[in-house]
């Protein structure tokens, strides 16, 4: 019974391969659980949209600049774009806040197919660039939650 599931493959699954995707239905709650069950084996968990991230790598682990809408306004004094706001990187954020008892960082991306193969791959080597960090990307929908390697998802069937 899937109430049941305690989230031990999911947990040991995520701790061998860094990266899985997920296979979430598409009416949602499945997720919820299994990021309860990473936060009480001593994840910390963020949870962010794929649409609208951006260059992974910058937004992930890098400071990297943004441009507030200019709703119709004209900037005359930083040019025609108007100014930039330098935002600093999430992920490295909250690496260096962690409480000093947690296991590590669980990057949890929704609606990730949008994402490109680039993109996928990145993510992929994310936890071997940073070990502390374990990434969840759902990657499409089914009937019944289930992950994979997210290696195994960027194989073409």
């Amino acid at each position: 019974m899937i109430l049941l599931a305690n989230g031990k493959k999911f947990l040991s699954d995520l701790e061998q391969f860094g990266a899985l995707g997920a296979y979430v239905p598409l009416e949602g709650g499945f997720e919820g659980r299994y990021q309860r069950r990473a936060r009480a084996a001593g994840y910390t968990s963020i949870s962010l949209c794929a649409r609208g991230l951006g260059d992974l790598a910058s937004y992930l682990m890098g400071v990297h600049g943004v441009r507030p809408p200019h709703l119709g306004k004209k900037d005359f004094g930083d040019g025609a774009v108007g100014p930039i706001a330098y935002v600093p990187p999430i992920v490295q954020t909250q690496l260096d806040t962690l409480p000093a008892r947690s296991k590590g960082l669980l990057l949890w991306i929704f609606d990730g197919r949008v994402l490109s193969r680039q993109e996928l791959e990145y993510l992929t080597a994310l936890p071997k660039i940073e070990p502390r960090v374990k990434v969840v990307v759902e990657v499409g929908g089914d009937r019944v939650f289930r992950w994979m390697s997210l290696e195994d998802v960027l194989v073409p069937a």
